[in-house]
């Protein structure tokens, strides 16, 4: 009897930065996330599109472990980070995450508030914190700035130096929370420019977004949320252009819609 050839076993994928495996979050009664499964690999861009409500906030919250799951694991370079034994603290070191509120400290230099987190949580000195906090600024156009108050910065300016901020701990993953629906509609342009030179740069980022423009340019992954379940994922010309799903359409037509009023 002549033996079956074995079969290799393929080899295993490069393991994604970010995975959530059927997360389900609740607030009392209210289930905001269903069984959502996510998947994110090194250097991608994943939009997160839906109205307001549909749970991308809340999910990202999850992710970055402000808020505890009721169900389902999240996973950060593989590891478990939603196991109760997991520090915190030490994951959110790894993971930058960027509000729509800028959240800077007004009593504060901008330098400060980008040297802030190295210093007190990094343990990184002073020197140090400050020559790297430069160099970013640098990099968004902001270091004539630097020893200014965050009152005299321009909205755009300030969710500026609120991603470099988040950039200071050199992150595994950006997270990017409505970053330009507290901007004026002439300064939302130069923050998603910045989003677009991370994406060049190779950084790892979800991002909630109401720009559909924005995120049929620069996403790998589009993913529409509708009442904290993923109704459809795919690349952007898939679901921005040719959705399959009915409440997909009917978001994108009213989005359309509210941008030619």
């Amino acid at each position: 009897m002549t033996a079956e050839p074995e079969v290799a076993e393929p080899e295993p994928g490069p393991v994604p930065v970010l995975r959530c495996e059927g997360v389900v979050k609740r607030f009392g009664t209210h289930t905001v996330l269903r069984s959502v499964d996510l998947e994110v690999a090194e250097h991608q861009v994943v939009t997160l599109i839906g109205a307001s409500g549909s749970g991308k906030s809340s999910l990202l919250r999850c992710i970055n472990l402000l808020e505890t799951v009721d169900d389902g694991v999240i996973r950060l370079d593989g590891e478990d980070i939603t196991d109760p034994r997991v520090d915190a603290d030490v994951v959110r070191r790894r993971i930058g995450v960027v509000f729509q509120a800028f959240n800077l400290f007004p009593h504060m230099t901008v330098l400060a508030n980008v040297t802030l987190a190295p210093r007190l949580v990094g343990k990184v000195e002073k020197a140090e914190a400050e020559e790297r906090a430069m160099v970013l600024l640098r990099r968004v156009g902001l270091a004539e700035k630097a020893l200014e108050y965050p009152d005299r910065l321009s909205g755009g300016q300030q969710q500026r130096v609120a991603v470099v901020r988040a950039l200071a701990n050199d992150p595994r993953l950006l997270l990017l929370d409505e970053v330009t629906s507290a901007l004026d509609p002439e300064l939302v342009g130069e923050v998603l420019a910045l989003v677009g030179e991370l994406k060049e740069q190779g950084m790892t980022i979800v991002m909630a977004t109401h720009e559909m423009s924005f995120a049929r340019q620069a996403a790998d992954t589009v993913v529409f949320l509708d009442a904290g379940v993923v109704l459809e994922q795919g690349p952007p010309e898939q679901v921005l252009v040719e959705p399959t799903e009915p409440r997909t359409r009917q978001f994108l037509a009213r989005i359309l819609d509210a941008g030619h009023r």
